[in-house]
């Protein structure tokens, strides 16, 4: 099978635990990229939380592709041009924001440019706009500000707490919204439609290419329908289990460069 691209997880897949891509793991990508391999970022963080390991990787010079919002905004990485969008509709992100009130979870809304919170020093916002490289603005009720069609709605909160929480926050809005888990501590609704696969079948029309010609790794929960669509799906050595069960293979973890170990096995 030829691949002709490679789809990566951000978080605790192309970045080890310190958040870099490791010299190996970097130079592994570049040597793909050199062959004509197209290189697709597919994280749940906004589109600027891209932008750092874009540039690590040179995806503007290779055409490389930015999947955000588990696919629910495709960018080029070359043009800044948005390919595909998908948006929650105002005033439904409004009852939301309402119904998350009921819960103990830190709600944190974006418009692309910039986190919008009712307390700065909420449980992870700090770090969400650290990692995503945003600055953040505080209101004194997300439901009545929100102004805009948002594609997500992220709430951080306790370890322990959160899995218990997803059926109850997604009752009122099975039919059109899903709860995501993206990491330990975060949570994300996001429209039905929206999830890494479907962004990976985008960007393969876009691209056209076939979903058999596509490399996924990954390494959380979220990570999984990108896993399954693509042709060959992998889990990172420190995946979830889940992860690891729907995947084609598994390699080493984030830390000890499992992405480039599999691409040196296919291109040498």
């Amino acid at each position: 099978m030829e691949y002709r691209v490679i789809a990566m997880d951000l978080d605790g897949t192309l970045n080890n635990d310190e958040k870099v891509i490791t010299p190996r793991t970097r130079e592994a990508l570049m040597r793909v990229q050199e062959q004509g391999v197209r290189l697709v970022l597919a994280s749940a963080r906004p589109t600027p939380g891209l932008y750092k390991e874009s540039r690590a990787l040179e995806l503007e010079k290779h055409r490389g592709i930015l999947m955000a919002y588990n696919g629910g905004r495709i960018c080029a990485a070359d043009t800044g041009e948005t390919l595909f969008e998908t948006c929650m509709p105002r005033e439904l992100a409004a009852q939301v924001l309402r119904h998350l009130e009921k819960f103990p979870v830190t709600p944190i809304l974006d418009d692309g440019r910039q986190f919008y919170v009712q307390d700065k020093q909420g449980y992870m916002v700090d770090y969400e706009c650290r990692n995503n490289q945003m600055t953040c603005t505080e209101v004194e009720n997300l439901a009545d500000f929100i102004s805009f069609s948002p594609i997500k709605i992220l709430m951080s909160g306790q370890e322990k707490e959160l899995p218990g929480l997803i059926k109850d926050i997604e009752a009122p809005f099975g039919d059109k919204l899903h709860v995501v888990m993206t990491a330990p501590f975060y949570l994300e609704v996001i429209p039905r439609e929206i999830h890494k696969g479907q962004g990976l079948r985008e960007v393969c029309k876009l691209l056209q290419v076939e979903p058999s010609q596509v490399i996924a790794f990954g390494d959380a929960q979220n990570d999984i329908p990108m896993i399954q669509q693509a042709g060959l799906g992998v889990a990172m050595g420190n995946a979830c289990e889940e992860l690891k069960a729907a995947a084609d293979r598994v390699t080493a973890s984030n830390n000890a460069d499992g992405i480039a170990q599999v691409l040196e096995e296919l291109w040498g």
